[in-house]
């Protein structure tokens, strides 16, 4: 038997021993290895965070020598005295003006949907059993010190007339409402549902009531019917303000 074929030496070749071969091509694989992660690390993109702190560097490098030129320079962007002029075909001015009757209403519409709507309905006339009706009532189509009373600070008891309906008392509704909310619903439930006064309550009128209320001698409790009549039979002091008269709608402030 020759020698290649002795256990000491597996090798068919006995020139060439295995495990050596086996050990040099693990190195030299290992070797291409670290060749190739230097190469690919070497292709990396740059961070974006990178380019954006350059970015931001060359900036304020920019604004900070000489100006820049005409970028960072807003005297030489702009004109001395520059305004923006009005685009074609534009308005320079607030919402189209409105008749005080129909914005003053208007306006009113919208606190009545969310104050009285749930109990005198959208046609203003209750239910006939809990809820009374505004159609016609003297407490609404009268002097107008009246309704702004009950309003403002709700009522109990019998009301004009001489009926107490089964919710018993009426919530004030006075909290939060501006003297202009309050003079936009008065106008509005004074001239809708079959009222006609023909007349506008006014914000000054308005802003009166909410004094008057203030100094009552129960503030914060309901008026009764016997207060109506006794204190507030009256009509609200302040300018009038002609119907016809064309206002902002949004202010209700009259426009030349």
């Amino acid at each position: 038997m020759s020698s290649s074929n002795q256990p000491s030496n597996p090798d068919l070749d006995e020139t060439i021993n295995v495990t050596q071969a086996h050990g040099r091509l693990t190195s030299d694989c290992a070797a291409a290895a670290r060749e190739k992660l230097l190469t690919d690390s070497g292709r990396e993109s740059i961070p974006l965070w990178v380019i954006t702190a350059c970015g931001v560097v060359l900036l304020i490098a920019g604004g900070v020598l000489g100006n820049a030129g005409t970028l960072f320079s807003y005297n030489n962007t702009f004109r001395d005295g520059y305004v923006r002029g009005t685009a074609p075909g534009g308005v320079d001015a607030g919402p189209e003006p409105k008749t005080a009757m129909v914005a003053f209403s208007a306006k009113g519409s919208k606190i009545y949907s969310s104050k009285c709507n749930g109990c005198h309905g959208s046609d203003g006339k209750g239910d006939g059993a809990n809820y009374p009706s505004l159609v016609g009532s003297t407490f609404v189509i009268e002097e107008n010190q009246k309704l702004a009373m009950v309003i403002l600070n709700g009522i109990q008891g019998p009301i004009s007339n001489g009926k107490t309906y089964g919710a018993g008392i009426m919530p004030a509704q006075g909290a939060g409402m501006t003297a202009e909310d309050l003079a936009g619903v008065m106008t509005y439930v004074r001239n809708n549902f079959g009222n006609s006064t023909g007349d506008v309550v006014s914000v000054e009128m308005a802003k009166s009531a909410l004094d008057v209320s203030a100094a009552r001698e129960k503030a914060g409790q309901s008026v009764t019917s016997e207060e109506i009549l006794a204190r507030h039979k009256v009509m609200l002091s302040g300018a009038d303000i002609a119907p016809e008269i064309m206002v902002n709608p949004a202010t209700l402030a009259p426009v030349e």
